[in-house]
Parts: structure tokens; sequence; C-alpha cells
């Protein structure tokens, strides 16, 4: 593992496609290989300096893009950012619009989440003799989620503020009953791989938010094309223009203190008393954990 994470100023994490690091400003770059218990993370982490501050980007499907939705480790990937000492993430991820006033190329920030993977067990660090049970009525970071809608709007981008994102497993669009469903429950967009993200974030205790850029209806709206791949990536690309604009507006405005509510979401969520953690569980957490053990 690098031993970049030896400043003791904290970072900010970008997770998103593996152009979005190809950004002007983004200088004295690395890359960075980290083992974590949870095995690999979805790639090399690339980190460097831009408006001021040290950031990590992560290629949440590797760069290429070769990992399935159902193939992220995303456990892995949360694990390595928390140990390069990240307190805030970004989330670039393309969705699918369930409204007819969220057009592709618009950009929606998420303020809720509905659950509809089957792999939950994986999407916690807890278990294995520690018990933590995180509160996640409001999922993501307020304060950076305004941050993002501050940032795309001085852009002149379309950005719409607060929404409910659906989570899938994938790797399969929906069936058009899986649309009119979600669509008629009143949900915003869909993706695939958001949610573990902002659970594991939490339990991290970094303050996550997300640039949703929606590249296509589902398949609720007749009259559109339904969603293929093809036309997911041409939407894709024009996005990552406008995500890069929010990303370097935005970092600018991220305080540099790790003082939010989301940083110390574990003070009301560990169960199990510190006194009978288990030591190889202890120490799998370290990142997570480490002020909690630094108290022991």
């Amino acid at each position: 593992m690098s031993d970049s994470n030896s400043s003791s100023a904290p970072a900010i994490g970008i997770i998103g496609g593996s152009g979005l690091y190809e950004i002007e400003g983004f200088e004295n770059t690395e890359e960075i290989t980290i083992e974590t218990p949870f095995g690999p993370p979805s790639d090399a982490i690339i980190g460097g300096d831009l408006a001021g501050r040290r950031v990590y980007f992560l290629p949440r499907h590797a760069r290429g893009h070769k990992l399935l939705p159902s193939e992220l480790n995303h456990r892995a990937n949360i694990w390595a950012l928390r140990s390069l000492n990240v307190r805030w993430i970004i989330c670039v991820t393309a969705v699918g619009s369930l409204q007819e006033e969220y057009r592709p190329r618009d950009i929606v920030l998420p303020d809720q989440f509905f659950d509809r993977t089957s792999q939950r067990c994986d999407h916690t660090f807890f278990g294995q003799g520690i018990v933590a049970h995180i509160a996640f009525s409001d999922p993501i970071s307020e304060g950076l989620r305004q941050i993002l809608a501050d940032s795309g709007q001085a852009q002149g981008l379309t950005i719409h503020n607060g929404g409910t994102y659906v989570n899938m497993d994938g790797p399969a669009f929906s069936t058009r009953a899986e649309s009119e469903t979600n669509r008629k429950l009143g949900f915003d967009v869909i993706g695939m791989t958001n949610l573990p993200e902002a659970k594991l974030a939490r339990e991290a205790e970094i303050a996550l938010a997300t640039l949703a850029m929606i590249t296509d209806y589902d398949c609720w709206k007749v009259e559109e094309e339904a969603v293929n791949a093809h036309a997911v990536v041409e939407h894709l690309q024009a996005n990552a223009v406008s995500a890069k604009k929010i990303i370097v507006d935005a970092i600018k405005q991220i305080p540099v203190s790790p003082d939010w509510p989301e940083h110390r979401a574990l003070d009301t969520a560990l169960f199990t008393d510190a006194s009978i953690w288990p030591q190889e569980t202890s120490e799998r957490l370290r990142p997570v954990l480490e002020r909690f053990l630094e108290e022991k």
C-alpha cells in the first residue's frame, strides 16, 4: 500500500467514470494500489492535487468499464478511500429518469434512496463481533449536496436538487412493468450502484453526495426509444464534461475540517462495547474505527 495517507489533512474522494480524473488543474498525480481486508478495490486510485485540495479518484467500474454493478466490491472501495483519509466523497453516476421533467443530460442530486438490491449483507463493514446500526434516515450529506447544487447552478446546468434514487441490481435494464411501478411509487431516478456506496460511506464517517447524471427515460416513456447501452454512452460523454465543471468548483467550497454530522455517525451507532471487540475485527476496521481504538 502507498504511504500517501500519511498526510493529516483530510482528502476528497471522487467515485465515477475512469475519465473523470483527466481534468484540467489535476496535478502531482500518482497511481495508488491498495490492498484491503475485503479484497481489491475496483481499480488503482489516482491521487493528486486539485483546486488546492488532495483528491483521490476511483474508477467505479475499473478503467475500460470492466466490472458489472453486481461485481463491484463496495466495501473495498470505501475502505480504500477512508484509509487515505478521505472524509468527503462526490459520486458521479449514470441514472435513468422516472419522471417527465427530468430529461437526459439533466443532473439530479438525490436526497433519498429506495433499496431493491439483493446483496445487502455486503453493504456493511460490521459483523464478526462488532455490531453497529447507523442512522440512515437522511442518507445524503445535506452540506455537500448543497455545495454541488450551488456549483451546478453557477455553471448554468440544469440541476434538480433532491429526489429519490431507487437502486436495482442490474445488469439488465428494467422491464416496462418494473419501470412503471417505480414511477408510480414516486421515485425519481433509477441506478445500479450508489446506495451501497452511501451506506458504507456513512459507516466510515464520510460525508457523501451524488451527481446523478440522467442518460435516458428508463423504458416507461413508450414514445422514446427504450434504454440501451449505446444511447447511454453518448449521454455519459456529455455528462462527464458537466461533472468535471461541478467537481472543480465544488472542491473549492468543501471545508477543511471534517466536523459535519456525518463525520461522527458512529457516535450513536455502535452497540458492542469496545472492551469486548475482537482484535482481528478491530484491526480489519481500523480506518473506520481508529478514533475509537485510540480511546481504548
